[in-house]
C-alpha cells in the first residue's frame, strides 16, 4: 500500500482518501477489541461502525481486521494502517510554528514583512511547495500563481495582486508597443506567472522565440541582464522593466490552508487580510483593498 497524508488526519493509499473516522475507529478497536464497545464509544451504531471497516477493507483490497473468539482485533494490515495514522498525527501535532512553503515571489513577500507569528518559510517553485502540500508537511501553501489551484479546484485566499514586466538585456531594441516584441528571443521561468504573458502574447498574434527554461524569477534576471537582445517577463514587484503588458498579466498572489487544525494558521491569514495589507503594500504589491 502507498500512503500519503491528505490534509486533516486523512491518508491517501493508492489513489482512495480515508479520513479521520476511519483513524479513530481503528484507534479505538485496537483498545476495546470490540466494535459494539468501539462504536458506542464512538456514539455510533455497531452497523455503521461495521460498515465503516468493510467499506475500508474493499478499497483497500486487504482485511484489516479479524475475528479472534468473541472480539475483533486489527491484522497486520490494519496495525500498519493505524500506525500511518497516528504518525502523521505527531507530524501535525499541534505547535505555535508556522511552518509555509511556496513560490519563490510569495514566500519572499511573507519573509520581508514584519510579523508577530513565528514563520519557517520554505522557497521553491508552485509545484514542489504543492508536492509537500500533498503530503501535510506545510501549515500554509502560498502560490505566485493560481493555476495549480484552477486546476484541481482548490480554496485559495488571494492577499495581493502583482503583474510581469519587461526585462530586457544589453544591447535590447526600444519596445514601444506589442508589435515591437515580434521575433524576440525570451527566457521561461517554470511555474510562474510568466503563462500570462506567453497567453497574451499568443493573442496578439506575435511571433517569439523561448530559447531556455529556468525555474527561478531570480535566474531569468541575471541570465538576461547578461545576455545581448534576451528578454524575460517578470513580476514588478520585485523587478523593474517595461509595462507594456500589465493589465493583461496582472494576477493574485495567495495562500492556501494545509493544516486545517491549526488556529495559528487563521490568524495568521486574518493578519495579511487586514493590517499585513499595508506592508505588502510597502513591498511593492497591489493590496487587496
Amino acid at each position: 500500500m502507498k500512503f500519503e497524508s491528505k490534509g486533516l488526519i486523512s491518508l491517501e493509499i493508492d489513489g482512495e482518501i480515508y479520513d479521520y473516522k476511519l483513524y479513530q475507529s481503528l484507534n479505538s478497536l485496537s483498545k476495546t477489541h470490540s466494535q459494539r464497545k468501539s462504536a458506542k464509544e464512538l456514539n455510533i451504531s455497531h452497523t455503521v461502525f461495521n460498515r465503516r471497516l468493510l467499506k475500508a477493507e474493499e478499497k483497500l483490497g486487504v482485511k484489516i481486521t479479524r475475528k479472534v473468539g468473541n472480539g475483533t482485533h486489527l491484522t497486520s494490515d490494519g496495525a500498519k494502517l493505524l500506525e500511518e495514522f497516528r504518525k502523521y498525527l505527531i507530524q501535525i501535532e499541534k505547535t505555535s510554528e508556522i511552518n509555509i512553503a511556496g513560490g519563490h515571489i510569495s514566500t519572499g513577500l511573507l519573509e520581508s514583512i514584519q510579523t508577530p507569528f513565528d514563520l519557517n518559510i520554505y522557497s521553491s517553485s508552485d509545484e514542489d511547495a504543492f508536492k509537500l502540500a500533498k503530503r501535510g508537511a506545510v501549515d500554509i501553501l502560498t502560490l505566485d500563481d493560481p493555476l495549480i489551484a484552477y486546476e484541481r479546484d482548490i480554496n485559495f485566499m488571494p492577499i495581493a495582486y502583482d503583474y510581469l514586466v519587461l526585462v530586457s538585456g544589453p544591447q535590447s531594441r526600444n519596445i514601444e508597443s506589442i508589435s515591437d516584441l515580434e521575433g524576440l528571443d525570451f527566457i521561461n521561468v517554470n511555474g510562474s506567472a510568466q503563462r500570462l504573458a506567453w497567453n497574451s502574447l499568443n493573442h496578439y498574434d506575435i511571433d517569439y522565440n523561448i530559447t531556455d527554461n529556468v525555474s527561478s524569477q531570480f535566474d531569468a534576471f541575471k541570465i538576461v541582464k547578461n545576455t545581448p537582445e534576451l528578454y524575460t517577463f517578470l513580476n514588478a514587484s520585485y523587478f523593474n522593466g517595461n509595462e507594456l503588458l500589465k493589465y493583461d498579466t496582472q494576477h493574485v498572489i495567495s495562500v492556501i490552508k494545509v493544516n486545517e487544525d491549526k488556529s495559528e494558521v487563521d490568524e495568521f491569514i486574518r493578519f495579511l487580510l487586514n493590517e499585513g495589507q499595508n506592508a505588502i503594500e510597502k513591498e511593492g504589491f497591489t493590496p487587496m483593498g
